[in-house]
């Protein structure tokens, strides 16, 4: 079966767990890559700001094409309540390129169930399955069992 794990991560929370699975999947990768700079204290305004109206913003060319693939690991933060809108621009990029997804949200502590309606919004699908990590959660290693039931 050929996997893709495609994220964004501004702080590399979500990109440890797109390690991760990419590890345990031995499948390809994708970062996410905004032409924006949402790095540093005005980054993070800007991002909330950006995320909230589900701006579209123009991303560096990504490398592999969804369509390839059985399914899609899809990974992002929670900005203002909602995923960030790097993974928003990608999936419009690549709007019915999906054949089945599976999304993983990390988030300070809230906003998941906002994250995860937005982006099966916009793929057009409902997940084979989710999982919503806190910041604290991956920085202290305390997933492992969430994970391994994700990846069943």
């Amino acid at each position: 079966m050929k996997i893709l794990v495609v994220y964004y991560s501004r702080t590399n929370v979500t990109k440890k767990i797109a390690e991760e699975i990419a590890n345990e999947l031995n499948c390809d990768i994708e970062e996410i890559k905004p032409k924006v700079n949402y790095d540093g204290k005005l980054g993070y305004i800007r991002g909330g700001k950006d995320a909230m109206s589900a701006k579209i913003i123009e991303l560096e060319e990504c490398k592999f094409n969804p369509a390839d693939y059985e399914i899609v690991y899809l990974g992002v933060p929670v900005w203002a309540g909602k995923s960030a809108n790097p993974m928003i621009s990608y999936i419009k990029e690549n709007e019915n390129s999906f054949n089945e997804v599976k999304f993983f949200v990390t988030a300070g502590s809230a906003g998941f169930d906002g994250a995860f309606k937005q982006l099966e919004k916009f793929v057009g699908k409902a997940p084979l399955k989710t999982l919503a990590l806190t910041t604290k959660e991956v920085k202290r290693d305390k997933y492992r069992e969430k994970l391994d039931i994700f990846l069943e």
